[in-house]
């Protein structure tokens, strides 16, 4: 049997958003993943007395911080950025979704259509 040309369409589509939905979500997984660290570094650093050493990973070393408060500004501003990236991605992610839903429900009907009738 052979597939009409727009289910072929249609399927290729499907495929595509099927890679795009694993690479929105494996995206969103990274980032929630580096926003979960920074929030808990920035916790950790408010728990540090005043006049205790910290320092931070540069490249392969560690380097002392002179300026905590500037770190922790440093912190807030990658946190509040994550947070945003993490949003927007979420919000792709639910998109495609409904589009890979819709797509497979139309895919699904088509090719029911597309079957002999057993009446």
């Amino acid at each position: 049997m052979e597939i009409p040309a727009k289910i072929q369409n249609q399927i290729m589509q499907y495929q595509q958003l099927q890679q795009q939905l694993q690479m929105i979500t494996s995206q969103r997984m990274q980032i929630s993943a580096q926003l979960e660290e920074v929030k808990a570094t920035i916790e950790e650093l408010d728990k540090v007395k005043k006049g205790t050493a910290v320092y931070r990973v540069t490249g392969s070393i560690l380097v002392k911080v002179s300026d905590l408060a500037g770190l922790k500004k440093e912190l807030d501003e990658q946190k509040e950025t994550a947070s945003v990236k993490v949003t927007s991605l979420e919000r792709q992610e639910k998109q495609l979704k409904e589009r890979f839903i819709n797509l497979q429900q139309e895919i699904t009907k088509a090719m029911q259509g597309e079957k002999p009738s057993a009446e």
